[in-house]
């Protein structure tokens, strides 16, 4: 299958690797690049020659998130969800919990900024590699709620809170010690450590991987994770009625989404406005 925004390449014997090719916006997930993840992945699931596949960011980022500078227009939704109201929560949070339904492990390789979206993105991969200095964060709760709320599950009760009203971001090192990631490595390393463990994934006789793979997700289903993630997507959508958003999207529309985005993390002096080179969507 021909893609325009995925590139693809099998590294090493029995692993698809599926790179994220919008580099010029830090891979900013519009509909073309959400729908083209998905399909490469599930092209990926039902090749007899694919063991394990490598997700991956080109250019100096994972993904800052959901493209919310005008990237969508005249793009159709990547796949059917029931309308109404909560629409864009349920439609993003059923494409991405969707990989925990693949039958083969899907390794998230994170650098730079790993936003929003993106983060939602990585946390739905089955293993999380991480640069020692990614930042993996949600700031898009300074001004509205999330809609896949992973965060107590994979960080603790204390630091999700603390993410959650503050936006702020854990960097690689953190996110390994706390539990999001399975490590974190100098970015230099990173690549040939994700390698080798996808290499030692393809090892395993793929039935066994398979039934093992569903054997973690389950249990953290039989526990709620899939159930409180569902209910975060209509908390999300309440969200959306709040005088913060509308205030937010007025501020778009009458100065220009990056204006609008400096002045809402300005007086936190990360972002946009650090001395860390800003991610470019939230």
């Amino acid at each position: 299958m021909g893609y325009s925004v995925v590139l693809t390449d099998d590294p090493k014997p029995h692993v698809r690797r599926i790179t994220l090719n919008r580099p010029d916006k830090r891979n900013a997930l519009n509909h073309a690049l959400r729908g083209e993840i998905i399909e490469a992945l599930r092209a990926a699931d039902q090749d007899p020659d694919v063991r394990v596949m490598i997700l991956r960011g080109a250019g100096k980022s994972f993904s800052a998130g959901y493209d919310l500078g005008g990237g969508n227009e005249g793009l159709e939704h990547p796949w059917y969800t029931a309308g109404g109201d909560g629409h864009w929560p349920r439609h993003v949070t059923e494409g991405w919990m969707s990989i925990w339904d693949l039958a083969k492990p899907v390794i998230a390789q994170v650098h730079g900024y790993c936003l929003a979206g993106g983060s939602e993105l990585a946390t739905c991969c089955d293993l999380v590699y991480m640069a020692e200095d990614a930042q993996m964060g949600y700031p898009a709760v300074r001004f509205g709620v999330p809609d896949n709320h992973f965060h107590a599950w994979f960080v603790g009760m204390r630091k999700a809170m603390e993410m959650m009203v503050t936006g702020d971001s854990l960097s690689g090192v953190e996110c390994a010690r706390l539990g999001w990631a399975n490590d974190a490595f100098p970015i230099e390393q990173l690549e040939g450590k994700v390698l080798a463990m996808a290499e030692r994934i393809a090892g395993v006789p793929p039935e066994l991987v398979q039934m093992n793979k569903r054997v973690v997700h389950r249990q953290m289903e039989i526990m709620g994770l899939r159930t409180g993630i569902r209910q975060g997507s209509e908390l999300c959508a309440l969200g959306t009625h709040t005088q913060a958003m509308a205030e937010f999207t007025k501020a778009i529309r009458e100065k220009s989404l990056t204006q609008a985005l400096q002045e809402r993390d300005g007086q936190f002096g990360d972002y946009r406005t650090g001395d860390a080179q800003p991610a470019a969507e939230d």
